[in-house]
């Protein structure tokens, strides 16, 4: 996730509304005036002194003109911000001689216009220079606040944002969801987490309260500060929530990891095993790692289903490698004849003898001799095992099975001569065995010379 979780937050509808808002109420109040000043006998009343909540009829006027300029009411009209820097900069000619209240909302109209020209420092400069108004309403000061705490976030001035939302907070009688998620956006650039975590509750927490949804995003940005903090307890139990209400592949793997960190293989396995049966795998290292871990609490078989399920959805590459791991994890299933065709490929992909010797081995074990005896010739001649004295001895085994004792002889003194331990023994099994052969065989002859005669 980008350190700038929320850059740039502050729309031009925000602002459009903040200025609005100014405006719409010196419209009020200017109305309520005039019609005070009409109902009255006597004399006008005097001109309103700098202090009071109105807009004098000149300012009305020119505040009216910019508002329409700025959004026009007419249909596919576009907005004319310069013809209504104009007329600003000529109401700032005068304005130390404007109300507060004129001054605040001739202010916000600048805003409005340097945000929609993309002046952002002039912006950030005009409101600052909104909170210096002396008498200034409590509601505009809240809304300049607001709206520099989110400028600066968006500029990534996070320390200027934090000071603008605590201020906010210090005058505000009401907390607010988006100053709680700024002052967390804010922290968490910061690199400051555990100052960040509680405002992001705080806001989740008034989300939750008023019946609105929380974004994903935002269980996102809780998860990854306590990852950071390695509190990988909450950051289990918020992966669950995502998991639970989102229902994403990324959730599932991240809650897999987390279990990891937290050394429950148990649930690690669980998880990884929902991800593979909802289909969310995508990659060869997420069947491997099932399909092993699998193998590592006794589940040989559902590991190889799952590991030829990702071979033949294409997304585990059928190379020798991945082809050996299937075969052994069919081999621990004792599933000799399941073995045997994903051993002949890797056989033929590979450029040594290592899986000619796995593939004799299973020839071997479903007693197919003759092909035993040919796949470990192979596996000799091609060479690059790590034993080859265990190679030549299990040669030895096969030919002593096709009785071919002299061959059998050859090899187990092949394999004595590399040092393989039991190979002196097992030539005295092949005499034995050849003795045998032979006192059969005489019998035999003898009894077939018996019925002939």
């Amino acid at each position: 996730m980008s350190k700038v979780f929320l850059k740039r937050t502050l729309s031009r509808e925000i602002v459009t509304a903040i200025t609005m808002a100014g405006f719409l109420a010196s419209a009020s109040l200017y109305s309520f005036n005039a019609m005070a000043a009409e109902e009255e006998d006597g004399p006008r009343a005097p001109p309103p002194t700098r202090s009071t909540d109105v807009l004098t009829e000149r300012v009305f006027n020119q505040v009216s003109e910019i508002q329409e300029l700025m959004s026009p009411e007419e249909v596919g009209a576009e907005p004319d911000y310069e013809a209504a820097k104009v007329i600003l900069d000529e109401l700032n000619e005068r304005y130390d001689r404007l109300n507060d209240f004129e001054k605040s909302t001739v202010l916000n109209f600048y805003t409005n216009y340097y945000l929609n020209t993309d002046n952002i420092p002039m912006a950030l400069e005009t409101f600052e220079k909104i909170l210096t108004i002396e008498n200034l309403r409590p509601d505009v000061r809240l809304r300049a606040l607001m709206a520099l705490g989110q400028l600066y976030m968006g500029e990534e001035k996070f320390t200027e944002s934090i000071d603008a939302f605590t201020r906010w907070r210090e005058l505000s009688e009401n907390e607010n969801e988006n100053v709680y998620l700024g002052l967390a956006n804010s922290h968490y650039n910061l690199a400051q987490y555990n100052e960040a975590i509680p405002f992001l509750l705080n806001h989740m927490e008034m989300l939750s309260a008023a019946g609105r949804d929380i974004a994903k995003n935002v269980y996102g940005l809780l998860n990854l500060m306590y990852i950071e903090l390695e509190d990988y307890v909450n950051a289990e139990r918020v992966t669950k929530q995502m998991a639970t209400l989102f229902d994403e592949p990324s959730d599932w793997r991240n809650l897999s990891a987390i279990y990891g960190y937290l050394d429950d293989d148990k649930k690690r396995i669980e998880t990884l095993s929902v991800t593979f049966a909802k289909g969310y795998m995508s990659s060869e290292s997420e069947y491997v790692n099932l399909a092993q871990s699998l193998a590592s609490i006794d589940a040989p078989y559902k590991g190889a289903k799952v590991l030829e399920k990702g071979i033949q959805d294409g997304v585990v590459e059928e190379t020798e490698e991945n082809l050996q791991r299937l075969v052994q994890l069919y081999l621990l299933s004792n599933e000799y004849e399941m073995a045997l065709a994903p051993a002949i490929k890797a056989a033929e992909m590979g450029e040594t003898g290592a899986s000619y010797d796995q593939l004799g081995y299973i020839y071997y074990m479903t007693h197919d001799y003759e092909n035993t005896v040919s796949a470990i010739r192979e596996a000799l001649n091609r060479g690059g095992l790590e034993n080859v004295g265990d190679a030549e001895l299990f040669l030895a085994r096969a030919l002593v099975e096709l009785d071919q004792f002299d061959e059998a002889t050859a090899a187990a003194r092949r394999a004595q001569e590399q040092g393989e331990a039991s190979a002196t023994s097992f030539l005295n099994y092949i005499e034995n065995s050849k003795a045998r052969f032979e006192n059969l065989r005489m019998r035999k002859e003898d009894a077939i010379d018996f019925y002939r005669s």
